[in-house]
C-alpha cells in the first residue's frame, strides 16, 4: 500500500495522506482506516472528543494536545463506553425538543412512514442451509438414503455436531440476518433519504456485520463438511469437524463476539433513549411487525450475541463428552477451555469497563467545594486562595484505588430544613454530598451518552443539569462510627428511620456528624449494614498489612 502522511493543516486536527496520485485529508486528525482496524468501526466516535486520538506510527510527528495510544489501549479508548469528556454533537432531532408541532410535524411523519412503505426486505430462503435448520439428523440421513452408523458412540457425536450446526443456523438466520437486513439496513435506507441523522449505527449496533460475516462463513464450513459426508458412499466415512472448530473458536468467532457484548449494555441504554422519538418509535414498530422478526423485539435480538457466546463452551462439551478418540477429546475440551476463557476475560474487562465509566462519571458530577466555602470559619484573602489549590476529584475518585461498594439517596436534617442528600461508600471512606439540581437549566446531559451504571437518582440529577456538591471532607472508615437512632428521640423533629453517622479523628474526638434519614426502614438497615461491613473489611484489610517493626502508627490524612 503506498501511503505517506505528508503534512498537518495549520491550525487544524486534520493529516493529509498520500494514496496513489490522490492528496486526501484524513478526518479529525486520524490516519486513514486502512491503517488500522479501529478506523471503520470506530470512526464516528471519534468525532466526539476535545483531543485528536493518534496512533503511534513510524513518520507520523507528534503535536501537542495530541495522545497517543498503544495498541493495546487503543481497543479499550476507542470503545464507546469512555468516551466521556466529549462534545457530542447537537441532535438534529426535527421535533422532539425544539417545539415543532402541528403541520410540520404531521408532514415528516407522513414522509417518515412513506419511505418506510418503499424499503424492500429480501427473503431469508435463499441460502442453501436455509431448509435444514428445523431437521434433525436421523431425517438428513433418511433425506440422502444414508445408513446410520452401527456405532452408538459416532451417532450421538455426531448429533452433537448437528446441534451445534442447526442451531447456528438458527442463531444467523434468526438473529443476526433479522438485525442487520431489517433494522440496521432499514436505518442505513432512512438516513440516506435524510431521516433519522443523528441516530448512531454504531453505538446501537456496534460490529453486527463483522459478526454476521463471521457466523455465516462458520454454517458455511459445518455445512460443507456434513455435505461431504452425506453425499459420500462410504459407510465408514466420518465427520471431519475438528479443523472448522479450531479455525473459527481459536479465530474470529470469540473476538467478534466479544467486542459486540462491550458494547451491549451501552447500546440497550442508547435505546431506551431513542425510545422516546416518535420518528424512531415509527422506524423501531415497522421493522418489529416484520413477519421474519417473529414477533421478537429489538431488545430481544440485541440480546442474542450475548447468549449465543455463552452457549458455545455447553455445545463443545456435549460434542467432547460424545468423541472416543483420545486426540481428538484432547483437541476438543483445549477449544472448549479457550472459549470459556474468552468468556472470564470478557467478563473481566465489562467490569473494569463498567468502573472506569462510572467513576469518570463521578468525577464530572462531584463537586469538591474549596476550604472557604465549606467551611465560613476559615477567611482566606483573595490574594492568598491560590496557595490552597487542592488536589480534586481526578486523584480522589480513581477507579485503580478504590471500589464504590454502595450509594443511594438519603435525607440529610439540619438545623432549619432538610437537604436531599447523596452518599458514596468507597471501601476506604465515606462521601456525603448534597444534590443540587438546576431544572431552568435546558439541554442537560445527553440520555445516551449517559453511564449505563449509575442510578436513577443520578441520572435525573444530571439530566437536570445538576450535581453532587461536598458537604465536608471524606471519612475514613477508620474514623466512621455509624448509629441507629430510635424513633423517640426524632419524633419532635418529624424524623423517621433516621441514623447517625459521626466523624472522630484520631484522638477520638468528634468533628463532624450527619444526621440521616432513609425512606424507609429496610433501606435504613441497608445502610447500616453495608456501612458496617465494609468497616470491618477495611480494618481487617489494615491488619493483616505487614507494618514494620518500631514504627508509629500512620496518621490518617483526613483529621
Amino acid at each position: 500500500m503506498d501511503l505517506q502522511i505528508f503534512s498537518r493543516a495549520q491550525n487544524k486536527e486534520t493529516f493529509w495522506y498520500q494514496k496513489g496520485d490522490e492528496i486526501i485529508p484524513a478526518a479529525m486528525g486520524l490516519v486513514p482506516s486502512d491503517l488500522t482496524s479501529l478506523g471503520q468501526r470506530n470512526s464516528g466516535f471519534y468525532e466526539h472528543r476535545r483531543s485528536s486520538v493518534v496512533l503511534n506510527l513510524p513518520g507520523l510527528e507528534v503535536f501537542p494536545g495530541d495522545l497517543l495510544v498503544s495498541d493495546g489501549a487503543a481497543d479499550y479508548l476507542c470503545h464507546p463506553l469512555l468516551l466521556l469528556n466529549s462534545e457530542s454533537k447537537k441532535p438534529r432531532w426535527p421535533f422532539s425538543k425544539r417545539g415543532v408541532q402541528g403541520k410540520d410535524k404531521h408532514k415528516y411523519i407522513s414522509d417518515l412512514e412513506n419511505c418506510l412503505s418503499s424499503v424492500k426486505i429480501t427473503s431469508f430462503r435463499g441460502y442453501e442451509f436455509y431448509s435444514l435448520k428445523d431437521k434433525t439428523w436421523d431425517e438428513v440421513m433418511e433425506t440422502h438414503h444414508k445408513l446410520p452408523t452401527d456405532q452408538l458412540d459416532l451417532r450421538k457425536q455426531q448429533e452433537a455436531m448437528w446441534e451445534l450446526f442447526t442451531s447456528e443456523c438458527t442463531y444467523f438466520l434468526d438473529h443476526l440476518l433479522v438485525l442487520k437486513m431489517i433494522f440496521m439496513n432499514t436505518l442505513k435506507y432512512l438516513q440516506t433519504h435524510e431521516y433519522l441523522l443523528d441516530v448512531d449505527l454504531w453505538r446501537l449496533f456496534a460490529n453486527l456485520e463483522e459478526l454476521t460475516q463471521t457466523s455465516l462463513g462458520f454454517v458455511n464450513s459445518l455445512f460443507g463438511i456434513i455435505k461431504d459426508y452425506v453425499d459420500t458412499s462410504e459407510t465408514s466415512s466420518s465427520l471431519d469437524f475438528i479443523s472448522v472448530l479450531t479455525k473459527y473458536f481459536r479465530g474470529s468467532l470469540c473476538q467478534s463476539h466479544q467486542t459486540y457484548c462491550l458494547n451491549y449494555s451501552a447500546a440497550i441504554f442508547y435505546l431506551e433513549s431513542l425510545r422516546q422519538r416518535d420518528d424512531f418509535g415509527i422506524y423501531l414498530k415497522w421493522c418489529e411487525q416484520n413477519e421474519q422478526c417473529r414477533r421478537l423485539h429489538l431488545p430481544e435480538l440485541l440480546v442474542a450475541p450475548l447468549q449465543r457466546l455463552t452457549r458455545y463452551p455447553l455445545l463443545l462439551k456435549n460434542i467432547w463428552k460424545r468423541s472416543m478418540d483420545s486426540a481428538e477429546k484432547i483437541m476438543i475440551y483445549s477449544i472448549k477451555e479457550k472459549v470459556e476463557k474468552s468468556i472470564r476475560d470478557l467478563e473481566g474487562k465489562v467490569k473494569w469497563l463498567d468502573n472506569f465509566q462510572k467513576f469518570r462519571y463521578l468525577q464530572e458530577i462531584i463537586v469538591w467545594p474549596p476550604l472557604w466555602d465549606r467551611d465560613k470559619r476559615f477567611f482566606v484573602p483573595e490574594c492568598l486562595k491560590h496557595i490552597f489549590k487542592e488536589h480534586m476529584a481526578e486523584n480522589i475518585l480513581s477507579p485503580t484505588n478504590r471500589h464504590l461498594l454502595y450509594e443511594g439517596k438519603l435525607t440529610l436534617a439540619e438545623s432549619t430544613r432538610f437537604l436531599d442528600a447523596y452518599l458514596f461508600l468507597f471501601n476506604d471512606f465515606l462521601l456525603v454530598t448534597k444534590t443540587k439540581r438546576n431544572k431552568k437549566k435546558l439541554g442537560g446531559s445527553d440520555p445516551g451518552l449517559m453511564c449505563p451504571s449509575l442510578t436513577p437518582e443520578l441520572q435525573a440529577v444530571i439530566k437536570e443539569g445538576g450535581s453532587c456538591t461536598v458537604l465536608d471532607q471524606p471519612i475514613p472508615l477508620d474514623r466512621l462510627v455509624v448509629k441507629s437512632i430510635e424513633p423517640l428521640h426524632v419524633s419532635v423533629f418529624g424524623l423517621r428511620n433516621a441514623f447517625l453517622i459521626q466523624h472522630e479523628n484520631r484522638y477520638r474526638q468528634c468533628i463532624a456528624a450527619f444526621l440521616l434519614q432513609a425512606q424507609t426502614e429496610n433501606i435504613k438497615k441497608t445502610w447500616m449494614a453495608q456501612i458496617t461491613t465494609a468497616i470491618s473489611c477495611f480494618t481487617k484489610n489494615q491488619e493483616t498489612k505487614k507494618i514494620p517493626l518500631f514504627t508509629l502508627p500512620t496518621e490518617s490524612s483526613e483529621i
